[in-house]
């Protein structure tokens, strides 16, 4: 069978499907996956998969689908995995997403019907230039799509149905893991890899049509807590320290002009304060602290916290913690160790009839995380754009690339064993 001339998709059918359940992941929850409902999603995910023949798809207690399409060669072939996580981002609502179908798009602005001041323009969004003629696919305005990363979900699901339908395309095991809580950091941190069995895996969770990321983020959290003193607001002169107004005069000393997301581009790192909570008493600043070059963490842990007993040295009495936690490292310091994984891909990319862009992503993917924890693992393109907001979109034709990508990469695995 000649994959390229596949034309039964089902990635957008599954896509719309997927995007109206609710999976919002939330950091502020202790609970493993953080938001009960991602086990919606989940739940329908296995059926799915059960009823195109993959018996052993399930879900485990703590949110992980774990499934296996069948080896059918003779050949010993590497085990490999495609991996995606279900949730969406906390940063916009998920709540009732309605997906809305341009059909053959022609370069106009995209008004979203439901809060007409949200507007997709091609002079905002230049990737859309590549996309006349296609369909486009976005929210009505009030949510965000979530094709970070139910994109990636909804091929590696119609991937599996096609490889369960086609024998006549060879491959070895071919492992799927979709994960949750991505978003929020903790995508990977119950994966049982010894049940997963993958030798290598490829995250669909990428953007643009034809890029493959080897190479992502080094990256920390940093929470820092003031103690302030409270004193009755009648009697505090003198005495009060309020540490709502001591965690303020510290983002206000943050770099103006650099280090931060706003300033920073390509593989430029920043200190971003991303929550701030508290009361007189007490308040809490939360970090994420970003750098392509890992060594270069520790240099802007040190200029914040430098920042901190600066502004700290004005209000005596006061005090403060500062903690740094690692988060995930830079994939790419493991991927330069299995060449073979990143090559693959690359001539699935250019099968699947794509110009390969290989670059570096300002963010990180639970393949950085896989990466380091023995399990080499790039990430290659899903198709969608303007990740976690509401102008949010995905091309119907791009996801369909990515469909072909995953099985050339399957096939190509099997070929060149």
């Amino acid at each position: 069978m000649e994959i390229n001339q596949i034309q039964d998709f089902q990635v957008a059918e599954n896509f719309i499907k997927y995007v109206q359940v609710d999976t919002q992941s939330d950091v502020q929850s202790s609970t493993v996956p953080s938001t009960e409902n991602q086990k919606d999603l989940s739940r329908i995910l296995v059926e799915e998969l059960k009823s195109i023949g993959i018996a052993d798809a399930h879900l485990d207690d703590l949110g992980y689908v774990y499934a296996t399409i069948p080896s059918n060669t003779d050949k010993q072939v590497p085990v490999i995995c495609f991996c995606s996580h279900v949730d969406t981002s906390p940063d916009s609502s998920g709540t009732n997403v309605k997906p809305i179908v341009h059909q053959n798009y022609q370069g106009q602005d995209l008004i979203l019907p439901d809060d007409s001041k949200i507007v997709i323009r091609m002079s905002e969004h230049p990737d859309l230039k590549e996309q006349i003629g296609n369909d486009i696919v976005t929210a009505s305005g009030k949510t965000l799509l979530g094709a970070d990363d139910k994109a990636g979900v909804a091929e590696i699901m119609d991937a599996a149905r096609i490889l369960m339908s086609n024998p006549e395309i060879k491959h070895g095991d071919i492992k799927i893991l979709f994960t949750p809580d991505e978003e929020i950091g903790r995508g990977v941190d119950h994966v049982d890899l010894q049940k997963l069995g993958a030798t290598y895996a490829y995250t669909m969770d990428g953007e643009r049509a034809g890029t493959i990321e080897d190479e992502t983020f080094s990256a920390d959290g940093v929470k820092i807590k003031i103690d302030g003193i409270s004193i009755h607001p009648g009697y505090a002169k003198g005495k009060m320290i309020n540490a709502i107004k001591v965690a303020s005069d510290i983002i206000e000393h943050l770099p103006k002009d650099r280090l931060s997301p706003e300033t920073t581009y390509a593989k430029e790192g920043f200190v971003h304060p991303t929550n701030i909570e508290g009361t007189v008493e007490a308040a809490t600043l939360n970090f994420i602290i970003r750098d392509h070059d890992t060594k270069k963490l520790a240099e802007h842990e040190a200029e914040l916290e430098s920042i901190v007993k600066t502004v700290l040295s004005k209000y005596e009495g006061a005090s403060y913690t500062f903690e740094v936690s690692e988060q995930y490292r830079n994939m790419k310091e493991i991927l330069d160790q299995h060449s073979k994984v990143v090559e693959i891909a690359m001539m699935g990319i250019e099968r699947a009839g794509m110009k390969v862009e290989k670059r570096s992503i300002r963010g990180g993917t639970d393949g950085s995380r896989l990466s380091f924890m023995g399990l080499p693992c790039p990430n290659i393109f899903a198709g969608g754009h303007a990740f976690h907001g509401k102008q949010e979109w995905v091309s119907i034709q791009d996801m369909q690339k990515a469909v072909l990508t995953i099985l050339h990469i399957s096939a190509l695995w099997e070929e060149l064993s």
